[in-house]
């Protein structure tokens, strides 16, 4: 069944998003980023902001240029987002200034914001809703008298 295109272009939006969102992970705004890594995390927060933002790059592009496998990459990605929450969410609960979110109204709104990307990328790639056809949708050409089609004797 071909991609609608609707779908087609949210989930290329998608995947530009998370790739421009990767790159960002390793430029001047890792410092920004690491302050959305827990203190409590097990890892050094530097490297959490760098290989995250590889795996944005990868699921972006993945996005982008793996049509066939499209579903597959749209639940990787969701699984993504819901990773990342708990950071997004310590960075609400511990008041951590990034990205001009400032201020607890802001961070808070935020939050509300993440099941929307898992929505977006479960959606842009087809896996919900599941469209599946109608029956009436499939027509099969059977040969008729009136059909121009010719017997064989």
């Amino acid at each position: 069944m071909a991609e609608p295109r609707l779908r087609l272009v949210g989930r290329l939006l998608l995947g530009l998003f998370l790739t421009a969102a990767g790159v960002t992970h390793l430029g001047p705004l890792r410092l920004e980023f690491r302050g959305q890594v827990p203190s409590w995390f097990p890892a050094d927060a530097n490297l959490v902001v760098l290989v995250s933002g590889v795996v944005e790059i990868a699921l972006g592009l993945s996005l982008l240029v793996l049509r066939s496998r499209r579903r597959v990459v749209g639940v990787v990605v969701a699984l993504f987002f819901v990773a990342v929450f708990p950071g997004n969410l310590w960075q609400y609960l511990d008041g951590v200034p990034a990205f001009g979110l400032d201020d607890d109204g802001a961070r808070l709104t935020r939050l509300f914001f993440q099941p929307l990307l898992i929505l977006w990328a479960l959606w842009a790639t087809g896996v919900w809703p599941r469209v599946r056809p109608r029956p009436h949708d499939h027509v099969e050409w059977t040969p008729s008298a009136g059909s121009g089609a010719r017997e064989q004797h």
